[in-house]
């Protein structure tokens, strides 16, 4: 196992150790609380009913027993962080092992079946690409790192995201901070509505409403202290009065506006301790030092002006407390809080969607770093600027163990634009193609590709790999491909040269009019400047390659059948196979051949 391994087994142990002494300190300081309110208890009877000792004594012991209540939240804080990091460097060395599937999120809900290579490549799902990479801690980092998979970035970008990732590699204390706030984060905050609710209108108010609403206020809490001093109550009545038709004036507004506020701008305190550990990383690549700036307004960090947010929100929940409502109405504590948090909103309402966009972005590169640092040999692709080109030396899948993934090499560009692969069935064509579908995906969002060395130009990916029919819509099989084919088509009018990657391909129709169909449409396919492969088992479709001036050649991958049983090595080799397994299949599963049929 690597050195990135090694380290996270050693913080993981360090934690556990942590854990086990947080949860002994704890359990200590409960007993201690306890008999320390068990003295307590004689103390007082020994005040107030014995008359024995002075009271004076109770002062100590409740300070005993609050610095005990203190200290026992803080080891429980303390074993709760330990325990949440364990899990973070767990789940590190389950994605390095290979046993992450069902531990992270899947990220299914970013699936769209007319996607040109989403449904194809696994790159969505349990135990898929998504699950693999994705550690961030808000809606906004899943969303942007779900973004980069599903639409490749422009080279300029993707330069930039490698020097982030490159600077974020090997910030370990970083991405334990993060998923350690996350648990509150993800549960807490949903942007859509914060975001909505910040970029709403404020509710249009000038300073002498808030001043007046302050000023009434003082009113009626001096009137107040000045009856209860002996004063006349005359005051009181007048003042309440008075904020009484001030509030009834504005009760409309106030009550939208506490309304609007609920239900998005709960729960923000996390949400600030993110960004605020997010704003003390030092940064130097710029595009880690631009979203850094993106965080700040006039040199005031959102975490700061988020923190303010919630502490307001927090205040107005204040008046639900049975205790200070009465208190809350005399002091127009929702009115006030509603004139502070419009204003709030008027001053930095417009700037939550570029907070939370700057956090999923930073989210998003921690991802790739994570990866990266837990698959030092996985390098970052070469961005080639004239295209089309895919080379790879060493290409395997990064879902699969090292221990039984099988590399292949494989060049493609506008000389040698098709390669026809063919082969038995189970023999590694489709995990081929799904191997070149996730590296160009990974290459194109800015991550480490499983490869030990890959030269990749600005790419649209379409695959038809799995397709399948549907009975709610009446599509067979080869009508939902033909449907696939149409978008792969598609792509060659946009600004991109196409890679297309065609499993099995019209394996739905007779073998004539799959030749002719298959050949027309991959040779048109060419015509337009596209590269790709093609998979077959049908080894009439292998002449595809002719009338291709070299431009296309077959390649084809072999099985061994020993003692009964079939063996592949999942190497590709040059030229056409010349055997088929399918019968051995069907022999090795127990189905029974006629022997005229042998």
């Amino acid at each position: 196992m690597s050195e990135a391994a090694d380290v996270h087994r050693a913080k993981l142990a360090s934690l556990r150790a942590e854990t086990e002494a947080a949860l002994l300190a704890a359990r200590l300081i409960s007993n201690l609380r306890l008999g320390s309110f068990a003295i307590a208890i004689g103390v007082g009877w020994g005040v107030f009913a014995e008359r024995a000792i002075s009271g004076f004594w109770l002062i100590p012991l409740a300070g005993v027993f609050l610095a005990l209540v203190v200290a026992h939240d803080s080891a429980r804080r303390r074993r709760l962080r330990a325990e949440r990091a364990c899990e973070h460097h767990e789940h590190a060395l389950a994605r390095m092992e290979h046993r992450f599937a069902g531990l992270g999120r899947t990220g299914e809900r970013y699936l769209d079946p007319e996607h040109p290579y989403a449904m194809h490549l696994d790159l969505f799902g349990r135990g898929s690409l998504f699950e693999l990479l994705s550690r961030a801690q808000t809606r906004a980092g899943e969303d942007r790192l779900a973004a980069w998979l599903l639409a490749p970035g422009s080279a300029e970008a993707l330069r930039e995201r490698h020097r982030a990732v490159e600077e974020l590699r090997g910030r370990l204390d970083l991405r334990e901070d993060l998923a350690v706030l996350g648990p509150e984060i993800r549960h807490g905050v949903h942007p859509e509505p914060l975001v909505r609710w910040g970029e709403a209108q404020a509710f249009p108010h000038g300073a002498g409403y808030r001043v007046g609403a302050a000023l009434l206020a003082s009113v009626t809490s001096l009137a107040i202290v000045s009856a209860l001093l002996g004063a006349s109550w005359l005051p009181v009545y007048l003042a309440v009065a008075a904020q009484s038709l001030f509030a009834l004036l504005l009760h409309r507004r106030v009550e939208a506006v506490l309304e609007a506020v609920e239900a998005p701008a709960k729960d923000l305190a996390q949400l600030a301790a993110l960004i605020e550990r997010v704003e003390r990383e030092p940064v130097a690549s710029p595009r880690l030092v631009a979203l850094r700036e993106a965080l700040e307004i006039d040199g005031v960090p959102a975490s700061r002006d988020l923190a303010r947010l919630h502490r307001l929100v927090t205040l107005l929940d204040w008046r639900r407390n049975q205790l200070f409502a009465p208190v809350s109405l005399l002091l127009l504590w929702g009115t006030q809080h509603a004139f502070a948090l419009e204003a709030w909103r008027a001053r930095c309402g417009h700037r939550l969607a570029g907070w939370l966009d700057a956090l999923g972005e930073l989210e998003a590169l921690c991802d790739l770093a994570a990866h990266a640092y837990e698959h030092p040999a996985d390098p970052f692709p070469e961005l080639v600027d004239a295209g089309p080109v895919f080379d790879a030396r060493g290409l395997g899948h990064p879902l699969l163990p090292e221990a039984v993934c099988v590399r292949n090499d494989l060049e493609l560009d506008a000389s040698l634009a098709l390669l026809v692969v063919s082969g038995s069935n189970m023999s590694g064509k489709s995990t081929l193609l799904r191997s070149v579908g996730t590296a160009v995906a990974m290459a194109l969002a800015g991550a480490p590709v499983r490869a030990h060395r890959l030269r990749v130009s600005a790419l649209a990916l379409g695959a038809s790999l799995r397709v399948q029919d549907s009975l709610q819509e009446g599509a067979s099989r080869f009508f939902a491909e033909l449907l696939c084919l149409r978008r792969v088509v598609a792509l060659c009018a946009g600004p991109r040269p196409v890679l297309f990657l065609l499993d099995e391909i019209l394996q739905g129709t007779n073998s004539h009019d799959r030749g002719v169909g298959a050949t027309g449409l991959v040779h048109g396919l060419l015509a337009r400047g596209a590269i790709g492969l093609v998979t077959t088992h049908d080894l009439a479709l292998t002449a595809m390659v002719d009338g291709l001036a070299g431009r296309a050649r077959n390649a084809h991958f072999e099985d061994e059948l020993r003692d009964g049983e079939l063996y592949f090595d999942y190497r590709l080799r040059e030229g056409v196979v010349r055997r088929s397994n399918a019968l051995a299949l069907m022999r090795s599963v127990g189905l029974e051949l006629d022997a005229r049929a042998r």
